[in-house]
């Protein structure tokens, strides 16, 4: 099943880029789109991709509609839907600021719902339709600070598994990997006296992804999948 069609939402981010790097490493196709108006220099070039959406507002029903129809327009198919868009805050319940909650839910939970339902029809068509979500390890035991934040990835977890028992006779896999704290430029900017070879690499966690689309797959669905590196 080489050179499938894979949709990547938040692609334009550090985990997205990774993801959408690599996948074009083992011949895939992919279809970038994020809520930023322009990708990263340098990442169209490196992926080739036949369809480059920016300024997608995911939160929005239709918006998330009109660009996975122009994914499985462009493309001719659609295999996979890997729903990276999210984001995080750390606050506390007592001085943060309560809109932080459903800022999170929706960044984190609706995006991945409105594109996962536009995106269904087409995966449906597919030989071996697979969703591939991000939840996160802090959303198994929640530490101060991380309260809406971690409410918001259990959503994703919750709506993994339910949408992996909807689809599981239509052949379309539902999964969700649960990193740690991933190497990135912010994270190291946040924590600079951590041991940053403890964390996970973006690539790292883009392999374990593109696994989830791969047939070796395929009898894989409702997992939640730790990938923690040494944390």
């Amino acid at each position: 099943m080489a050179g499938r069609v894979i949709a990547i939402t938040g692609a334009f981010g550090v985990l997205g880029s990774a993801l959408a790097r690599l996948a074009v490493e083992q011949g895939h196709r992919v279809v970038l789109i994020d809520s930023a108006a322009t990708p990263p220099d340098g990442l169209v070039a490196v992926c080739g991709a036949p369809l480059v959406l920016g300024g997608v507002d995911l939160t929005d029903r239709a918006s998330a509609g009109k660009a996975l129809t122009a994914a499985f327009e462009t493309c001719g198919g659609l295999d996979a839907l890997i729903n990276v868009a999210g984001g995080f805050v750390w606050q506390t319940l007592e001085d943060g600021d309560p809109a932080g909650w459903d800022r999170l839910y929706a960044m984190n939970v609706t995006t991945a719902v409105n594109a996962s339902r536009a995106a269904i029809p087409y995966l449906r068509l597919s030989k071996a339709g697979r969703i591939v979500n991000v939840g996160a390890n802090g959303a198994i035991r929640a530490a101060a600070g991380m309260g809406a934040y971690a409410a918001a990835k259990a959503g994703v977890h919750r709506l993994t598994e339910s949408l992996a028992e909807e689809l599981k006779g239509d052949g379309v896999t539902v999964n969700a990997v649960l990193p740690s704290i991933l190497d990135t430029p912010a994270n190291r900017l946040a924590m600079p006296d951590a041991d940053f070879s403890a964390w996970v690499s973006p690539r790292d966690l883009a392999a374990v992804m593109l696994f989830l689309v791969s047939p070796e797959a395929q009898a894989v669905t409702g997992a939640l999948i730790p990938v923690t590196g040494r944390v």
